[in-house]
Formats: structure tokens, C-alpha cells, sequence
């Protein structure tokens, strides 16, 4: 089954509803008790997406943010919009996040920004991809080639406030000090841009399976490495993870230890 085509499809669809969403005086916003906050347009395209996989391929589980998980042994794992405060604020940066997973490996990918006018996939073994609309280009992504942490550019989410304690603010802060250059992207954007080799490094100290199933898979496709802070590379459950091109990752896992 071509999955890079079926996600696309199914990408198309949730474009149009974010879109449709982003910016109205009328959104609805509900906060869970984590205190995040979550919209209809969240809820509408995760059961948008259920629906028409499951139409695609029956077998297909699925493990998504609004509406829970299923273990099976292929499943879809689906972010409707990471980066919905983003959204709630007027911010372009949020996208649909997509990764299916088979037999417990990552298996494709896609993120899907339309405010932003990005897409981004790939598929284990057929490198990653980014199709831009404003500019018209479609490329295969290929990460930066700096070996020298001084010479980076890292990303990272919040370093305050109640997105991040103040150990990993902490460790975060002496590497990123270490860098040429800092930015403070966060959420998916951070690890695209690590893809496309517009960065070295990026961070995600607090984080759930689907919030880096999908960019994961993408940034490894590009030659770039993905692991939680303490190493381990095959847990999407672990909670944190720091994205590199690679080169640099045995460098940073090291001062984040």
C-alpha cells in the first residue's frame, strides 16, 4: 500500500479544515485537564482522519491525541494540530502530524503545515521531502553537515514557565550556550527544520508519541538522528526527545547527561 500518497490525501482534507478554522472570532476552545487547551477544528480532523483510513485499510489502528489509542499492529498515529496555542493565538506555526507505525517500527511519515504553506514526508528507506507551495519547490531534505557545536544553530521550545522544568531548562540552556546561533521555534517546526538542514539541534523536553512520530521518521529519512534525552532511540513513549543532524548527537546526548 502506498502510505506516503494515502497520507497526503488525508493531509489535503485536514488542510482545509484547520484553515477554515484559523483566525475566527467563534472558536470554540475547551482546556484539558493538563490545562491545554484544545478546539473543534482538533477534534474535527482526528475524526476526520479515523474515518477515512480506516475506509482505506480496515485493519488500521490508531493512537491519536483528542480520542485515544488502540495496540495494534498497524496503527496510525495522529496529532490533529500540534501546536494548537499557536493556533488559538493567530501564530502560523501549527500542523497536522501524522507517523504510522508497523510492527512497532515507524514506517512513514508526514507534517502538514497549510498556514505555513510547508509539507514535509517520507517513508522508511525512500528519504524525506519537502513540498512548498509558496515558493512551488518540492526537494528531498538532506541535514547540515557542521561537526563544530560552535558553528550550530539550535532550536527549542519554552525554557520557563510550566512547559518545562527546571532541570532541562537548565541543561538545555549550557548547550544551546555553547551554539552560534539560538531559536526559540518549539513544537514540530523545530525538527523540520533540523530535516532540512536549516538547523543542527532542537529539544522537546516534554512530549507525548504523537507529537514525534511523524517528525521523527522525517528527520531520520534526512540522514538526522532522533532520540529521547537519555538515548534511547526506539521509545516514542519516552517523554522527551532531542533531534540532530547526526554528527553532533553523540556531543549533545553527552551534555545533556
Amino acid at each position: 500500500m502506498d502510505w506516503p500518497k494515502i497520507l497526503h490525501t488525508l493531509a489535503d482534507a485536514t488542510d482545509s479544515i484547520a484553515l477554515g478554522y484559523f483566525g475566527r472570532l467563534d472558536l470554540r476552545i475547551e482546556y484539558k485537564k493538563d490545562l491545554s487547551p484544545v478546539t473543534q477544528a482538533d477534534k474535527e480532523i482526528e475524526e476526520y482522519i479515523r474515518a477515512a483510513a480506516k475506509k482505506i485499510e480496515p485493519a488500521l489502528g490508531f493512537c491519536g491525541e483528542e480520542f485515544g489509542q488502540e495496540k495494534t499492529a498497524l496503527r496510525l498515529i495522529i496529532d490533529p494540530l500540534d501546536g494548537t496555542r499557536n493556533f488559538v493565538r493567530g501564530l502560523p506555526v501549527f500542523a497536522t502530524l501524522l507517523g504510522l507505525e508497523e510492527n512497532g517500527g515507524l514506517a512513514a511519515g508526514l507534517v502538514s503545515a497549510p498556514a505555513l504553506g510547508c509539507r514535509w514526508w517520507a517513508a522508511r528507506g525512500q528519504g524525506a521531502y519537502l513540498r512548498n507551495k509558496n515558493t512551488g519547490q518540492e526537494k528531498q531534505l538532506r541535514v547540515s553537515r557542521i561537526t563544530d557545536l560552535k558553528k550550530a544553530q539550535a532550536f527549542h521550545g519554552s525554557l520557563a514557565g510550566n512547559e518545562i522544568d527546571k532541570i532541562s531548562a537548565t541543561k538545555i540552556l549550557s548547550i544551546i550556550k555553547k551554539t552560534e546561533r539560538q531559536r526559540g521555534y518549539g513544537d514540530f517546526y523545530q525538527h523540520m527544520l533540523v530535516a532540512q538542514g536549516s538547523g543542527e539541534m532542537a529539544f522537546d523536553p516534554e512530549l507525548k508519541i504523537w507529537d514525534i512520530a511523524g517528525p521523527k521518521i522525517i528527520v531520520e529519512e534526512a540522514g538526522g538522528k532522533v532520540t529521547a534525552f537519555d538515548g534511547g532511540e526506539n521509545n516514542l513513549a519516552a517523554g522527551t526527545a532531542v533531534s540532530t543532524n547526526g554528527s553532533l548527537h553523540a556531543e549533545v546526548l553527552r551534555l545533556l547527561r
